[in-house]
C-alpha cells in the first residue's frame, strides 16, 4: 500500500526588508538649545573664568595684573570685609521674612478670595515693574523723610523706640539706618514673593478644602494640613528670589542706608569702580557666590520638597 503525501502549501512571497526611515528632525531639540547655550558660555561662562582668573592675579591698575595663584586674596577679603557678609544675610534675611509675612495673605486672598477683581490685584502687585528700581527706591527716602507723615505715625506708636532698642534705628531717624534699608528691600522684592506663591497656591484643588471641611478640620487646622504643606514649592521659589537679590543688593543701602549699613555689594561695587582693587572684588564676588550657594543647598534640602515653580 502506498500513501499519497499532500504537498505543503505554496508560501507567501515575504516582503523585502525595510530600513526603519530615519527620524527626521531629530537634532531640531538641539539646535533650539544652541541659541541659549551659547547665550550662557558668552555672557555667564566667560564672565565666570575671567574673572576667576582676575580672582588670583596680583599687581596694580599702572603696572597691570598677572595670574600668580595667589589664593591669599580670598583669605585676606573674608577677614576683612566678614562685617558686611553678615550684615547682607542679615538684611536679606529680614525683608525675605516680612516678604513671606505680607506676601503670603496677599497671595492667598489672590487665588481664592479675590474673583472679579483678580487680574487687578495682580496689575496691582506687578505695577512696581513699571518703573525703574532706581525711582522706586528713592520714593523711599521721601516716604521716610524725616517729619514726615510715616516717621511721626512711628513715633506716636512708640515704634521707633523698639527698633532703637534693637539697634534698627537711630533717635526719631528712620533714614540712614537698617530699617530703611530693609523697608527698601522689602518692597522691591515683595512682587518677587507674591508671584511664585499665587502660582503655588492657585494649583491647589479646592475639593480639598472641601474634604477637610467634612472632615470637621477647623479652618486653622485646614491651612495648616492642607492648604501650607501644598504651597511649600511656592513658598520655597519665592524665599529664594527674594533672598538671593537682596543678598548682593547695593542700592537700597547706597541710597536708604549709611556707612555702617554698607553691604558686601557696596563693598564689591566700590572695589571695582573706585578702589580699582580688581582681584580681591573678584574674590568677593565669589565669595559672595559660594556663600548663597552653600545655604540655598541646604535651605532646600531642609524645606522638603524640590518641586519649584
Amino acid at each position: 500500500m502506498s500513501t499519497l503525501t499532500e504537498a505543503p502549501p505554496p508560501l507567501a512571497p515575504t516582503a523585502p526588508e525595510r530600513k526603519p526611515p530615519r527620524r527626521r528632525g531629530r537634532f531640531t531639540p538641539y539646535w533650539l538649545l544652541l541659541p541659549g547655550i551659547l547665550w550662557l558660555v558668552v555672557f555667564f561662562a566667560v564672565p565666570m573664568i575671567y574673572q576667576a582668573s582676575t580672582s588670583v592675579q596680583t599687581g596694580s591698575l599702572e603696572e597691570g595684573y598677572k595670574v600668580t595663584w595667589h589664593f591669599a586674596t580670598y583669605w585676606d577679603a573674608l577677614s576683612e570685609y566678614w562685617p558686611q557678609f553678615l550684615r547682607s544675610v542679615a538684611y536679606a534675611a529680614s525683608a525675605t521674612v516680612l516678604c513671606l509675612l505680607l506676601g503670603y495673605p496677599l497671595a492667598y486672598l489672590i487665588a481664592f478670595r479675590a474673583g472679579r477683581w483678580r487680574n487687578l490685584i495682580m496689575i496691582l502687585v506687578i505695577a512696581p515693574f513699571f518703573t525703574s528700581f532706581l525711582i522706586r527706591t528713592l520714593a523711599w527716602k521721601t516716604i521716610l523723610a524725616d517729619g514726615g507723615p510715616v516717621v511721626g505715625a512711628l513715633n506716636t506708636l512708640h515704634v521707633l523706640d523698639v527698633t532703637g532698642w534693637l539697634g534698627w534705628t537711630a533717635g526719631d531717624r528712620v533714614l540712614a539706618t537698617p530699617l530703611a534699608v530693609v523697608c527698601g528691600l522689602t518692597y522691591n522684592f515683595l512682587p518677587f514673593m507674591i508671584l511664585p506663591l499665587y502660582t503655588s497656591l492657585e494649583r491647589i484643588d479646592g475639593r480639598l478644602h472641601e474634604a477637610a471641611g467634612d472632615l470637621y478640620a477647623k479652618p486653622f487646622t485646614t491651612f495648616r494640613k492642607v492648604t501650607f504643606p501644598l504651597s511649600m514649592p511656592g513658598v520655597v521659589s519665592g524665599t529664594l528670589l527674594t533672598f538671593i537679590p537682596a543678598t548682593g543688593d547695593y542700592v537700597n543701602a547706597s541710597l536708604l542706608g549709611s556707612a555702617d549699613t554698607g553691604m558686601i555689594g557696596n563693598v564689591i561695587q566700590s572695589q571695582f569702580l573706585r578702589v580699582l582693587d580688581y582681584p580681591t572684588a573678584a574674590a568677593l564676588s565669589f565669595l559672595l557666590m559660594a556663600v548663597i550657594l552653600a545655604m540655598v543647598t541646604v535651605y532646600i534640602r531642609k524645606s522638603g520638597t524640590e518641586d519649584l515653580v
